[in-house]
C-alpha cells in the first residue's frame, strides 16, 4: 500500500451536512471494484478531547483509498477510469453542496507494538486524521525531522493501532472535485473513540506536544479529526 487517494467532503456554509447511510454503501459498492485498489477507509466524524487542540469542524465524509502502484491509482481516476462513478449524478446527493478537495500521497507505515484490529469485538476502529497544508520553509528539512522524531513518539501512544505519515507527490486524477497539495497528512489509529480519548489524555501526548516544539518552520497550521474508519476490502 504505496500509495494513497484522499478525498474529503466539508461543510462551508453553516450547514449541517450528514452522509446518509444509503451513500455510504452506494459508495462502498463503486470502490471495493477498484481495478489494483488494495483497501480503503471511509471516514466519518466522531467526538474526543484533545488537552492541547480545540474542536474543529469535522469533515462529513472522507475515502483514503490504497494502491500499491501510482499508475494503479492514476487508472481509477482516469477520464475513464473505474472511479468516475464517484462523481456520477445521485451519488452522496445526502452532501451535495459539500466542499470537495483531492490529493494523491506517498505513503510511509512506521510500527506499532499491536497491530491486531478486533471489530467484531471493538467495532469500527476511530482514526486521528492530520493534516498540515504548508509550506514549509524547507520542505527537505522538514520531512526529514518529522519522519525521524514525531513517529516513533506517536508509538508510545497506549492502545495505538497504526501509524502513517503521508507526503505529496505529483499525479494524474480527473475527478471533478478541488485538488489541494499539502504537504503532509498524518493517520493514528485506535480501537474506539474511547481508546483515541485515552491516548489524547495520556503522557504520550505531553511528550508530542514537546517534541511538536522542536518542529522546523512551517506554516499553514495543522488540523486534527477524530473520525470512525470503515475498512473496505477488495
Amino acid at each position: 500500500m504505496r500509495f494513497a487517494y484522499f478525498a474529503f467532503f466539508e461543510n462551508t456554509d453553516g450547514s449541517q451536512l450528514a452522509v446518509s447511510e444509503a451513500d455510504v454503501e452506494t459508495v462502498a459498492e463503486i470502490v471495493r471494484l477498484t481495478p489494483g485498489l488494495t483497501s480503503a477507509n471511509f471516514y466519518t466524524p466522531e467526538t474526543t478531547d484533545d488537552m492541547f487542540n480545540a474542536k474543529e469542524l469535522p469533515p462529513v465524509f472522507g475515502m483514503q483509498l490504497y494502491f500499491n502502484e501510482l499508475t494503479e491509482l492514476e487508472d481509477a481516476m482516469a477520464p475513464a477510469g473505474h472511479l468516475q462513478q464517484l462523481a456520477a449524478s445521485g451519488v452522496l446527493s445526502s452532501i451535495r453542496g459539500a466542499r470537495a478537495t483531492q490529493q494523491a500521497m506517498y505513503v510511509r507505515p512506521f510500527p506499532v507494538d499491536d497491530g491486531k484490529l478486533d471489530v467484531e469485538k471493538n467495532g469500527n476502529p476511530c482514526s486521528y486524521v492530520v493534516h498540515y497544508a504548508g509550506p514549509a520553509e524547507d520542505l527537505n528539512v522538514w520531512m526529514h525531522h518529522y519522519v525521524s522524531h514525531h513517529p516513533q513518539v506517536m508509538r508510545t501512544f497506549p492502545g495505538i493501532r497504526q501509524i502513517e505519515v503521508l507526503s505529496r507527490i505529483d499525479w494524474c486524477g480527473f475527478l471533478p472535485w478541488k485538488r489541494v497539495n499539502h504537504m503532509q497528512r498524518n493517520r493514528v489509529m485506535f480501537d474506539s473513540p474511547a481508546a483515541l480519548q485515552m491516548a489524547l489524555q495520556s503522557p504520550a501526548r505531553i511528550a508530542m506536544r514537546e517534541d511538536f516544539k522542536t518542529f522546523p518552520p512551517f506554516e499553514g497550521g495543522n488540523s486534527h479529526y477524530p473520525m470512525e474508519t470503515r475498512i473496505i476490502r477488495p
